[in-house]
């Protein structure tokens, strides 16, 4: 009975929270906003276009019991990031969990079509800025919160070791700028709030759908779990730092790669 009890206590173990999750219309974004769902939190996410991708994930969040708030913001917009702010403190009261996943897409559509110094600009404002921004206004929040709060940002596994390319040069200059930035401010707002990153690899979502199969093979190759990860991969790590059970983690961030990077 006791090991019932705790998988059920490990199921639900965000339970009673309120979780934010930037850009979550899509890909990454949704499967997390939806993991924590299932783990028992109330939901707030923030989409800047994709407004019929945010309802859809609206609609799966309620339909698991749970409270669900979308808010249009472009985070690396300061006055987008303050009447987000508002509207939690507005709507909530509070913020436990705040998750940085929104960051510009420059692999597909028409982000694979820009120039490499629009490339930069884009990633530097929405990814780094973006993040950097957000993370302060959740410190805000946090701060004045009794029981703190938990940030999560989104950095890449590929800026441990590098990448050969243009755009993982790009990558590697802004993602690894996003984990320098978390590890200081794990440093400053602890011991009452948690910082802690996600490190992705290859994963398929947008990208990895519409890579041709010969390097879809050649990723498999050379993972030593000898496939890409899913969003739903990355949503239980998200989870994990999200909940007590990760009480004792700052500073830190989990590649998601399937050890291909170690």
């Amino acid at each position: 009975m006791s090991q019932v009890k705790d998988s059920t206590r490990a199921a639900r173990a965000l339970e009673g929270r309120v979780v934010l999750v930037t850009g979550a219309s899509s890909g990454i974004g949704r499967a997390i906003a939806l993991a924590c769902a299932r783990a028992g939190a109330d939901l707030a996410t923030t989409f800047r276009t994709n407004q019929p991708g945010a309802e859809a994930v609206a609609a799966e969040v309620r339909a698991l019991g749970q409270r669900m708030e979308l808010f249009r913001a472009d985070i690396a917009l300061p006055e987008d990031i303050d009447r987000l702010v508002g509207d939690l403190r507005s709507k909530f009261g509070r913020v436990d969990v705040w998750i940085n996943n929104a960051g510009a897409d420059i692999l597909t559509g028409q982000g694979a079509r820009l120039a490499r110094l629009e490339k930069l600009d884009l990633l530097l404002a929405v990814d780094l800025r973006g993040t950097m921004l957000a993370s302060w206004a959740a410190v805000t929040l946090m701060k004045t919160q009794p029981n703190g709060g938990v940030i999560i940002n989104v950095s890449w596994d590929g800026v441990m070791r590098g990448l050969e390319g243009e755009n993982p040069q790009l990558f590697s200059a802004v993602k690894g700028g996003i984990l320098g930035f978390s590890k200081s401010l794990a440093r400053t707002v602890a011991p009452k709030i948690r910082v802690n990153v996600l490190g992705p690899g290859w994963i398929e979502t947008a990208f990895g759908a519409g890579a041709d199969g010969a390097f879809k093979s050649k990723v498999n190759e050379s993972v030593p779990l000898r496939r890409w990860g899913t969003a739903e991969d990355v949503a239980g790590a998200a989870v994990y730092l999200a909940s007590d059970a990760a009480s004792y983690v700052t500073g830190q961030m989990i590649m998601i790669n399937g050890g291909d990077v170690m």
